[in-house]
C-alpha cells in the first residue's frame, strides 16, 4: 500500500463509522458532536485522526480492541 492511501483510508474508516454504521459507539456519538458543531467534514478527519491514535496505541501495545468502554482485564495487565 502506498503511503498517500494510508491517511484516506482512515478517512473512509471514519466516515463509514459516522454515516454508514448503524451501531452507536462513544466514538461515533463523539463525532456526531463534532458534526453537530463544526460540521461533517471536520468531524470526519477529528475522528480519523483519533482511530489512528487507538490502532498506533493498540500495535505499541500489543492489545486487543475492545469495543465499548468495558475495564480491560486486570489479570492481562
Amino acid at each position: 500500500m502506498r503511503r498517500r492511501t494510508r491517511p484516506h483510508r482512515l478517512y473512509e474508516a471514519a466516515h463509514s463509522l459516522l454515516v454508514r454504521s448503524k451501531k452507536w459507539s462513544s466514538l461515533r456519538a463523539w463525532g456526531m458532536n463534532i458534526a453537530k458543531r463544526r460540521g461533517m467534514a471536520r468531524a470526519r478527519v477529528a475522528v480519523a485522526r483519533k482511530l489512528a491514535v487507538i490502532l498506533h496505541r493498540m500495535w505499541a501495545d500489543a492489545t486487543e480492541f475492545r469495543f465499548g468502554k468495558e475495564a480491560a482485564d486486570p489479570a492481562s495487565a
